[in-house]
């Protein structure tokens, strides 16, 4: 009978290289992930080609750069005829477990598509029906989650909607105050965003 050995360092190499699984992912390693999708006009023609085969809005779409820091405008209105951005405005992502309405992760972003987590969830969204909020100016659009990595949003109750705590310039090295999860703007830019969705039929919301 022949006998196996496995060699000890590879033995705790293994056991190193083992990690809970704790359904949270940090912005960090993110950028590594997607670094190939480079630039925002390169992110802008994957999702142009992306709402034509899924019959998405084709005139514009909100692309979220959660790279930026969020005392920085990081939600853009991308305009797919003339391609560039035509709007740029502050926006909120989720605290997980740290303080609501306060700015702690301004740098170090967590995402979890896990319910109660009060993170936000990175993927391709589609803008659906727009309703009443308790929230802001009191009007929300729906959320579906079109990827593995958002879609709990429906069920986990992530809309986008305004929140009256959200400024509406750059607070930079201060951060925008953190919710539980959803893209929420100041009241006066989701007036404006909401003059775009309105009439616009399903729409491409792109959190990365």
């Amino acid at each position: 009978m022949r006998k196996f050995i496995i060699p000890t360092t590879l033995f705790i190499i293994t056991l190193i290289g083992c990690s809970k699984d704790t359904g949270k992912e940090n912005l960090g390693h993110l950028e590594n992930q997607e670094s190939s999708q480079g630039s925002i006009e390169e992110r802008a023609k994957i999702a142009a080609l992306y709402c034509e085969e899924n019959n998405l809005n084709t005139e514009f779409c909100i692309l979220i750069d959660m790279s930026v820091h969020s005392g920085k405008k990081r939600f853009n209105v991308w305009d797919f005829r003339t391609d560039r951005i035509i709007d740029s405005y502050m926006v909120t992502h989720g605290c997980c477990e740290g303080p609501w309405a306060e700015d702690a992760s301004k740098t170090s972003i967590q995402f979890s598509n896990i319910e109660n987590s009060h993170c936000s969830s990175r993927g391709k969204y589609k803008i659906g029906q727009r309703g009443w909020s308790s929230f802001g100016v009191h009007v929300k659009y729906i959320l579906h989650g079109l990827e593995t990595t958002n879609f709990n949003a429906k069920e986990r109750n992530i809309v986008f909607h305004s929140w009256g705590m959200v400024p509406d310039e750059e607070v930079f090295p201060a951060g925008t105050p953190e919710g539980w999860g959803c893209p929420a703007v100041s009241n006066s830019a989701f007036t404006e965003i909401d003059a775009y969705l309105k009439n616009s039929g399903p729409t491409l919301m792109w959190i990365y």
